[in-house]
């Protein structure tokens, strides 16, 4: 028996939408037939990737949204439904990182970490599934889905991103609390956690000798691509992942088991 995905009829926000995994996301959904609302502080950049959607057949909106912005959360996720509809999927996807030694961190770069991917992705979650368990009180059958981007390094330690890693460790441990609360109401909330994903953000890295020494140390010494992703976002998105809930899924090509 065939399972073939289709999100015809159904809204999804992914935040970070600009560059990266959020691009690839947004692309992903929109070619299963979602509206897709593409929200960043960078809007330029999410008209070109609009227009990019648009001229394969899909739908998108461009919003403009800053995490670090209690305010513009909340005016942002009302606009998206005013625009596109009920949100059924989201992808809180938005992140930063710096690298810098633990004793060298400043409080202008811990916030700078923790304000984009601990605060503001758990205010953009919670002010979605306001909307969704309002809405689930009059069908109790509407299922929601709620994909929290995390990162291997909320799993492990790595030297120099310390703050980053305890910014997804906090985002793994938020996923399990909202999947705990919030799926009565019919929202599964699970984590992907990627390994080491080559996109325009660190492809110089990857590409120069510091970079290529560490792809030899990975598993099978290479690093993956954004659409290696692409079936666990698709499965997590999708009404069949029914009872997939609290999840927090790596795909890491076997980082963690080394």
């Amino acid at each position: 028996m065939g399972i073939e995905v289709n999100f015809e009829g159904k809204v999804a926000l992914v935040t970070g939408a600009s560059s990266g995994l959020g691009e690839r996301f947004a692309k992903v959904l929109a070619a299963a037939g979602a509206q897709v609302v593409l929200a960043s502080r960078r809007t330029e950049r999410l008209k070109e990737l609009r227009a990019e959607i648009e001229a394969e057949g899909g739908a998108a909106h461009v919003l403009a949204l800053d995490v670090t912005d209690y305010p513009s959360i909340r005016s942002a996720i009302a606009h998206a439904e005013t625009e596109a509809g009920p949100i059924d999927i989201l992808v809180n996807n938005s992140g930063v990182s710096t690298s810098k030694r633990l004793l060298d961190v400043s409080p202008e770069d811990y916030a700078f970490v923790m304000d984009t991917n601990l605060r503001g992705a758990f205010f953009v979650a919670q002010e979605t599934a306001k909307r969704m368990i309002a809405r689930a009180k009059g069908d109790p059958k509407k299922q929601h889905r709620i994909i929290n981007i995390a990162s291997v390094a909320g799993l492990r330690t790595i030297s120099q991103l310390g703050v980053y890693c305890m910014s997804k460790a906090g985002v793994i441990h938020m996923t399990r609390a909202m999947a705990l609360e919030w799926g009565r109401h019919g929202i599964n909330v699970n984590a992907i956690c990627p390994g080491y994903i080559k996109t325009e953000i660190n492809e110089d890295y990857f590409a120069s000798e510091q970079g290529q020494k560490l792809i030899e140390l990975l598993p099978r010494k290479r690093t993956g691509l954004p659409e290696d992703l692409d079936g666990l976002l698709l499965l997590l998105a999708a009404d069949e992942s029914r009872f997939i809930n609290g999840s927090i899924i790596t795909a890491d090509d076997g980082l963690m088991a080394s």
